[in-house]
């Protein structure tokens, strides 16, 4: 497996882990070392484990991409999977199987699935701390809870079930809650009325004083600063609610995951455990689907029992780039709803909307009481709303229509036909600067820069400004490397700005230059994920502007060493953020590739999005190409459940 290291087919960690392995126990079979390989391999994919029924075709796959890089086969031809493995499995001491004698063994066999042991330990975590909580439901002052409700949600012009009025309902019931929709659909609004409800139901002590903590976090910071924003927001419009006004003077800021568990430095734990549990009664996470697996063990095995944790996210997006796909998975069924008969009668007794048979289902499982799909988008309408639909639904031939009409100048379809004279990548720049028809490009923000704060302005507010207009436009990669890439992109829009005399773009460093953070730096007050401008600013040179919350953060960029170029980024990486106009750029070719990928970047555009290819095809080909990670959280639960 050596050449596979070399071309790129495997990471040298998963071979490591295979020679590790075999150090550990010298007689394993040819058959187990591979798997091992192959379930390292997985690990970096995304996957928390390999269903052993399926290994053959894992391998066969793996064998493909070792074929399309011209590395030379290190396997046996005729290593085949066999068809009893447990004998196997029982004579190597490198595998625990799951119910016996556990010495501490690197690999687990569970289910018919195997794990690294980390990954297996996470997923117990997961599926019971969730089982638990769905045990233990919360009592309802009813009387009280639907005069709340009412008050919260009035009635809608429209008929129909209000299913941002019917989560909160769910919510109240338990401790725990999994809220999800697309963009549009009201998450954060619901949410900021599912707080208003809960502080009016909380507790009180014996001299009445109000007893409820929250606390808001999100996987990055962006994403954290844009919950706390919103909440804000939404909690504004309710101060005339009675305790609403209380409520946000003690509401604190959104933290980030890492923030709120406490980082210890050169240790994947974390400070806040099961034995040193976090201080809320209540906690709120937004982009949950970004958050992975291990993550989520932690943040479950920290929260106290009775605290009630509310999950928000969009199902059909992009998975957390670690491995795990938990949100997707705990919503799986969602759009069935499968609410018991019993569910549905108090959520009607609460709410006055009766629940439709066809979300009804005597066998549903306590994990789907808890679960809320909303349905209606009050953000999208027109061309691109439906573009998003259509490639959730898979229908291909759909999209092209939509991408190829031209009715609705929201969205376009640019077909890049490469040349030597004019290369993909600069094509793609150019669209970037100067927009199109009704959509922004970088041009607004150069312009902006190049002409100076205004007279009377404040380099302050000009900075605010410069950073408003960057925003309008971003450019998404599905890689990094390539003419595609994120790489290539970055420097030919900067190569297009500086031709065009808009920004002078020469060195490591330069007015104008848009920089991603890629690491936390709590030093400096910006995480992963913020998104700054370098900006002149008289005696201090340059300093990079960050915008977090209503404030700007400037920071020296002498003092700034994990960021990249941000005129470009991963559809990853965009994840918590929308543009007026995004761009997306799809690879000829691309084995990462799908519906999910393509989804999350229609859903980054508030007002107008291009789809930039080399060929049409590969759009088609995203979309049918569904990502199914590999995981046994949900029948793990599913077990927990029937006990």
């Amino acid at each position: 497996m050596h050449d596979w290291t070399e071309q790129g087919v495997l990471r040298r960690l998963d071979v490591a882990l295979a020679r590790l392995l075999i150090d550990l126990c010298p007689q394993m079979a040819p058959e187990l070392v591979v798997a091992v390989a192959v379930l390292a391999d997985l690990e970096g994919r995304g996957h928390t484990c390999v269903v052993l029924d399926e290994w053959p075709q894992h391998l066969a796959a793996l064998k493909e991409r070792a074929a399309q890089a011209g590395a030379a086969s290190a396997l046996p031809p005729d290593l085949s999977w066999p068809d009893d493995i447990e004998p196997m499995l029982r004579a190597c001491p490198a595998v625990h199987l799951e119910g016996g004698h556990d010495a501490g063994a690197p690999l687990v066999v569970s289910a018919g699935r195997l794990y690294l042991r980390r990954y297996w330990r996470d997923e117990c975590v997961v599926a019971e701390r969730i089982h638990q909580r769905l045990q233990h439901g919360a009592e309802v002052d009813v009387p009280k809870a639907s005069a709340m409700l009412a008050r919260l949600f009035p009635p809608a012009a429209e008929a129909g079930v209000d299913w941002q009025k019917l989560a909160c309902a769910v919510a109240l019931r338990g401790r725990f809650t999994l809220l999800t929709g697309g963009p549009g659909t009201g998450k954060t609004h619901t949410a900021a009325r599912l707080l208003a409800l809960l502080w009016a139901s909380r507790p009180r002590e014996d001299q009445g004083a109000a007893t409820m903590r929250v606390a808001l976090a999100a996987p990055t910071g962006k994403a954290a600063a844009r919950l706390k924003q919103s909440i804000d927001r939404e909690l504004g419009r309710l101060v005339e609610v009675e305790g609403v006004a209380e409520l946000v003077q003690r509401l604190g800021p959104a933290r980030t995951l890492h923030s709120l568990l406490g980082v210890r430095p050169d240790t994947r734990r974390f400070a806040r455990n099961a034995a040193r549990p976090l201080d809320v009664d209540v906690l709120l996470i937004d982009e949950a689907s970004m958050v992975h697996l291990e993550m989520m063990a932690a943040v479950l095995d920290a929260l106290p029992p009775t605290s009630r944790l509310i999950l928000l996210g969009d199902k059909d997006q992009l998975a957390s780039v670690e491995a795990g796909a938990v949100l997707g998975e705990l919503c799986t069924g969602a759009e069935q709803g499968r609410y018991t008969p019993g569910t549905a009668q108090v959520l009607e007794t609460l709410v006055g909307d009766v629940v439709p048979a066809r979300f009804i289902d005597p066998a549903g499982p306590p994990l789907s009481q808890q679960v809320v799909m909303l349905r209606k988008s009050h953000r999208f309408g027109g061309a691109i709303g439906q573009l998003a639909e259509a490639v959730q639904a898979g229908d291909a031939d759909r999209a092209q229509a939509l991408l190829r009409q031209t009715d609705d100048p929201a969205v376009r379809l640019l077909s890049v036909a490469s040349s030597l004279a004019a290369p993909a990548a600069q094509i793609v720049a150019e669209l970037a600067v100067q927009g199109r028809a009704g959509a922004a490009g970088y041009e607004a923000y150069a312009a902006l820069l190049q002409h100076g704060p205004v007279a009377g302005e404040t380099w302050t507010d000009w900075a605010g400004r410069v950073l408003q207009a960057f925003d309008r436009c971003r450019v998404l990669c599905a890689v990094r490397e390539g003419p595609w890439g994120v790489n290539a992109l970055n420097e030919a829009i900067a190569a297009r700005l500086d031709a065009l005399g808009l920004l002078r773009c020469r060195g490591a460093w330069y007015a104008g230059r848009a920089v991603l953070v890629t690491r936390n730096d709590h030093d400096l007050g910006v995480l992963n994920g913020d998104v700054g401008i370098a900006l002149p600013s008289g005696k201090e040179g340059l300093r990079v502007v960050f915008q977090q919350g209503p404030a700007l953060r400037p920071v020296s960029i002498s003092r700034l060493a994990d960021v990249q170029t941000a005129f470009a980024m991963t559809v990853h990486q965009s994840q918590g953020s929308e543009f007026e106009h995004t761009i997306l750029a799809l690879p000829e070719r691309h084995a990462g590739l799908s519906r999910e990928l393509i989804y999350t970047g229609i859903t980054r555009a508030r007002q107008a999005f291009t789809l930039t290819c080399a060929d049409a095809q590969i759009l088609r080909q995203g979309i049918q190409r569904v990502t199914r990670r590999s995981s046994g959280l949900l029948s793990r639960l599913d077990t927990l459940e029937r006990v």
